[in-house]
Formats: C-alpha cells, structure tokens, sequence
C-alpha cells in the first residue's frame, strides 16, 4: 500500500489478531484493519476509501479502532501514527502494514497479498 511503511514488516508478518482483539469478525479472505483518532483528517479519507475496497471486493471487511479507546492493541503493535493500515489474511494474520492515507488502488493490490 502506499503511504509511508513504518518499518516493521518482519515484525508486523508475525502478528496475528482475532475477532476478540478487534472487537468485530474477521473477514472470510481478508480484512482491512485501520488505527484512527478522533481529530485526525487522513483517518476520515482513509475510513471512505478502505470501505469502498471492502464493499467492492468480496469476502473483504473493514475495521476501524480507535487508537485512543484501544492503548494495549496499540502497544503490542507498535502503532505510533493513524492512520495506520494493516492487512490481515482470513486467519488474522498480518500481512501488509502501512502508515498515512492509501489509495484505492494500492489497497486492492495489497489484498492481493492476504487472500
């Protein structure tokens, strides 16, 4: 995805989240995870383009979590700016990480890397 990668793919590849660390279900082939605060425009921009992706490919869903409500997630993954984007496979594993605002067409063709 496009934005700035924060460094941490190796680390981030090992991740694994599940629905009880999302607060919501997985998707069946992927799922959109994105890291937001409250005053933040990108994360605005971000929340539209990454629902637009997961409402266009199947199988795809979009979670967004509050970074500020959510410390501990934040923490364990090394979270320091919103938006950040990861990609999870269907078994909730991490395998794209990105910081700022994506474009569609980079989304798409990071899923490509989940399902």
């Amino acid at each position: 995805m496009r934005g700035q990668d924060d460094g941490n793919g190796s680390e981030a590849t090992a991740a694994r989240l599940g629905a009880a660390d999302l607060g919501a279900e997985l998707g069946v082939r992927a799922t959109l995870v994105q890291f937001s605060s409250a005053f933040c425009a990108p994360c605005r921009a971000t929340r539209r383009v990454l629902g637009e992706v997961a409402g266009l490919v199947p199988g795809v869903a979009h979670v967004e979590i509050d970074a500020e409500g959510h410390l501990e997630l934040v923490r364990a993954l090394d979270v320091l700016k919103t938006p950040t984007v990861l990609v999870l496979d269907a078994d909730g594993r991490v395998v794209r990480r990105a910081v700022g605002q994506p474009r569609r067409a980079d989304v798409i063709a990071a899923l490509g890397e989940a399902v």
